[in-house]
């Protein structure tokens, strides 16, 4: 069973909060981009990210699931219908770059509220693409760097071995006639 949050609810009731997270998330997929409080910008986020994860599936259980949790299909605004799950799935989910494993909402503080001086935050949707780190660059290119010098190293190794294989037989065989001279010096003395 899931364990209720602590503390107070953005509404009077478990029931009422479920409405305000859904209406802020159908805001959200509508305009892209809403200012709220603090609180409720931290509360909808992590469910609006799980919709648009699965409107990135794109699968129909997918679109059933998004349909529960958005609770209507359908709004009439400026006497046109706009379909939440339409627009979720695919307009939101086909600009989404497929590369983002997450992080798809992006929070930014604003001043306080004037009035009751609440902390007001802008969600919004992040559409844009992934770019991928000059530090991993970087990375890539030392490793690439440290593996030629590693192979370098062992091709080097390889050569001295080489090299001293040969200058040991000749050595090996002047030892062997310097003591075979060495004997027969010895012998005719004798």
């Amino acid at each position: 069973m899931p364990k209720p949050t602590k503390g107070p609810r953005l509404g009077g009731s478990p029931a009422h909060e479920r409405i305000i997270i859904t209406n802020l998330c159908r805001e959200l997929i509508v305009h892209r981009s809403i200012v709220t409080t603090e609180a409720k910008a931290k509360r909808v986020q992590p469910v609006i990210e799980k919709l648009i994860t699965k409107a990135k599936q794109g699968t129909d259980h997918a679109r059933r699931q998004a349909y529960s949790k958005l609770r209507s299909n359908t709004a009439k605004r400026d006497a046109s219908y706009v379909d939440y799950v339409y627009q979720l799935f695919d307009v939101i989910g086909k600009e989404i770059d497929p590369e983002r494993e997450g992080g798809y909402t992006r929070i930014v503080k604003l001043p306080a509220r004037r009035g009751d001086n609440t902390p007001m935050a802008q969600i919004s949707i992040i559409t844009d693409k992934v770019q991928k780190k000059a530090v991993v660059k970087d990375a890539t290119k030392t490793a690439q760097k440290a593996a030629k010098e590693e192979a370098a190293k062992e091709d080097s190794k390889a050569a001295e071995k080489a090299e001293d294989a040969p200058s040991t037989a000749p050595e090996e065989a002047a030892k062997a006639e310097a003591a075979a001279g060495s004997t027969a010096a010895e012998a005719e003395q004798k």
